[in-house]
């Protein structure tokens, strides 16, 4: 092998020992990525979902409870801020509320006991049940997924390559602000 040759081959093997490593991170931000984005859409399909019951359940209620507007009101209203959410942190605050209206809207039904024994609203409510469920999953699929993505574009060498590259810290899904609080119902009104 020719004295050329040879500083070709260490050249090559030197620059494959630096270009492999960063290959090698960058593929691995993106496919963390795209796990961060699709646990992303999960959390708003099954928040769609609820967000589709939740008219039938409150039109079953309406029948029997229709003293009971603010709460209609409220739903209403959660609904709308879900449906505009732009990011995580919004659609966390606004499903934070969407749950304390629909929390409070379960307690105003212990009022009616025909309304708790019709098949309907017992239907809807094991599918709300059922649907809940999934959003507590799909948002600890979400915030596993971003743990991961983002412990590795801190990770040395990868930190480097992600800041260089644009790879972002991503938001991790947190309840808002008071939505540990019990909601307080009044039945005097």
């Amino acid at each position: 092998m020719s004295r050329n040759a040879k500083i070709w081959l260490v050249v090559m093997i030197v620059l494959a020992l630096i270009i492999f490593p960063i290959v090698n991170s960058y593929n691995g931000l993106v496919s963390l990525e795209q796990n961060t984005a699709a646990a992303e859409s999960n959390i708003d399909t099954q928040l769609q979902r609820r967000s589709d019951l939740i008219p039938n359940l409150v039109n079953t209620v309406k029948g029997y409870a229709s003293q009971e507007k603010d709460i209609f009101t409220d739903i209403a209203n959660a609904r709308s801020k879900l449906a505009g959410a732009t990011n995580v942190t919004d659609q966390a605050n606004a499903d934070s509320e969407l749950s304390t209206a629909l929390s409070r809207l379960l307690v105003i039904v212990e009022r009616y006991p025909d309304l708790k024994s019709n098949q309907n609203f017992r239907d809807l409510t094991v599918q709300l049940e059922g649907t809940e469920n999934r959003i507590a999953v799909a948002r600890q699929d979400y915030n596993t997924a971003v743990t991961k993505y983002n412990t590795k574009r801190r990770k040395f060498p990868t930190n480097m390559i992600s800041s260089i590259l644009g790879f972002d810290e991503k938001p991790l899904y947190k309840a808002s602000e008071g939505s540990q609080d019990v909601p307080s119902v009044d039945f005097t009104k």
